[in-house]
């Protein structure tokens, strides 16, 4: 039998060095040491004739060459499991590791419910999950998918869109106590408008309204601004301290038992797109794939029925 596999052990270590983040986090997953981790990198770049790593004393990153390598490596890998799988006859109950990549607002209040119904009906299936509003490199860190808000951009990613989330207007009864409740957009003026920083821009996002038929942009101001994480504008407005515009599916609760009362509803209706996306040209999993048909069914069919 050809040899010329038998290079295959040292692709593997150059995966897991990448998704560990450093040689010696990778030594340690492989049981063995950063110096036979090296030495195993570099024969596979002599193999190949050209780098895949950069390596400084501080950190390593990825060259062109080594992110096309790492995805077809990562997708040889994946198909090798499921020949493996369907020859030993598990290929009717899916297994393995999905790597999945959320926003606060989508993983606290939005994935529990799901997942908590995906993990049943595929029990060897672990999913490592992380709830974060930086947006992951899913090559160069290792994720399978992500969730991501918004129109996505023009970085050949491929998405699918869950659903357009809805948003509202809400506030504190003890906050209109005080100040008022605002009877037409242009009352926020002489409010405290929470203001939410967003991560992919670094600006203030706008408030979304449609007044009339036509859809209008509105930039909130107050003494406080919230960044990096969306739920705090929710809590600060709950304390009392200014209104906010958040998705509805983060306050249901809250405005049904009267923590926040919803305003503006004349002219509300707006809404911002939530999507599951992932690299092109990848070899998805089984199991990835069936994460992703779950996520888009129990969205489609589930709003409102226990999903929140």
């Amino acid at each position: 039998m050809s040899r010329r596999f038998d290079y295959l052990a040292d692709v593997e270590v150059f995966v897991t060095v990448v998704e560990k983040g450093s040689l010696s986090a990778g030594a340690v997953f492989l049981a063995t040491t950063p110096s036979v981790v090296s030495r195993a990198i570099s024969r596979l770049e002599a193999r190949l004739g050209v780098q895949l790593l950069r390596r400084t004393t501080r950190r390593l990153s990825l060259t062109d060459a080594g992110v096309l390598y790492l995805e077809q490596s990562r997708a040889a890998f994946g198909l090798i499991d499921d020949a493996e799988r369907t020859i030993q006859g598990q290929d009717g109950e899916l297994s393995g590791r999905v790597r999945l990549s959320v926003p606060t607002t989508y993983g606290h209040y939005r994935l529990p419910a799901m997942l908590a119904r995906f993990t049943r009906q595929h029990p060897q299936v672990r999913v490592e999950l992380s709830i974060s509003n930086r947006n992951v490199d899913l090559v160069a860190e290792g994720f399978d998918l992500a969730i991501r808000l918004g129109a996505l951009p023009d970085s050949g990613l491929i998405g699918r869109k869950l659903e357009d989330a809805g948003l509202c207007v809400v506030a504190a009864p003890d906050y209109l106590r005080r100040a008022g409740t605002p009877q037409r957009v242009d009352d926020l003026q002489r409010h405290a408008c929470l203001p939410f920083v967003m991560p992919s821009t670094g600006r203030v996002g706008p408030w979304l309204f449609r007044e009339q038929g036509e859809d209008r942009e509105w930039l909130p101001s107050a003494n406080i601004q919230v960044s990096d994480d969306v739920l705090g504008i929710v809590s600060l407005a709950e304390q009392g301290l200014g209104i906010c515009q958040t998705y509805d599916f983060i306050v249901r609760e809250r405005i049904e038992s009267g923590r926040l009362v919803r305003l503006l509803e004349q002219s509300g209706g707006r809404s911002r797109p939530f999507s599951v996306i992932y690299p092109p040209h990848r070899q998805l999993s089984a199991s990835a794939r069936a994460l992703i048909d779950c996520l888009t069914r129990e969205v489609s069919q589930g709003i409102g029925e226990g999903l929140d």
